[in-house]
């Protein structure tokens, strides 16, 4: 026995039906829909994501609110005629709930996936993603409040 095993104290392992060693080699397992590269992966992802936000059009009402926001919100950060750079973080903080709306949606439609039986780990998956929606519209509405706010009362407080 060396002084670095007299050092390491054992540790039973936490699960008796799992092996201590890992195996010889790693095992990869892909997904036979994963694609393999090139112009036709570029085209498909377009495609994917069309599909997606067609759906998300059709099926998700919250989707469909953030979205008139947008179409809102954007001309007037454009008609607003601020720099390039508060223009941009005003658009992008409305784009920013559009995106976490999708992610948020996309994990209810796997939880519902797996089933639609209440569990807490399930609830857990749909409120921590509810909160990230939460967190993504009141990035956006400081933003707005602190960059627009200042331009929208000036244009119209005289």
């Amino acid at each position: 026995m060396t002084s670095r095993d007299r050092a390491q104290p054992a540790i039973a392992p936490s699960h008796p039906e799992k092996t201590a060693q890992p195996p010889a080699e790693p095992v990869e397992v892909e997904s036979p829909y994963k694609s393999v590269g090139g112009a036709g992966r570029i085209w498909n992802a377009l495609r994917y994501s069309m599909r997606g936000l067609a759906l998300a059009l059709r099926v998700e009402s919250a989707f469909r609110q953030e979205l008139i926001l947008a179409v809102v919100l954007v001309p007037i950060a454009l008609a607003l005629a601020l720099p390039a750079l508060e223009t941009l973080v005003l658009i992008a903080s409305v784009v920013m709930v559009l995106i976490v709306e999708l992610v948020n949606s996309s994990i209810e439609a796997a939880v519902d996936r797996i089933s639609l039986d209440h569990h807490r780990l399930s609830g857990r998956a749909k409120d921590l993603g509810s909160a990230a929606v939460f967190l993504a519209l009141m990035l956006c509405f400081v933003t707005w409040l602190s960059i627009a706010g200042p331009a929208l009362v000036a244009r119209f407080v005289r």
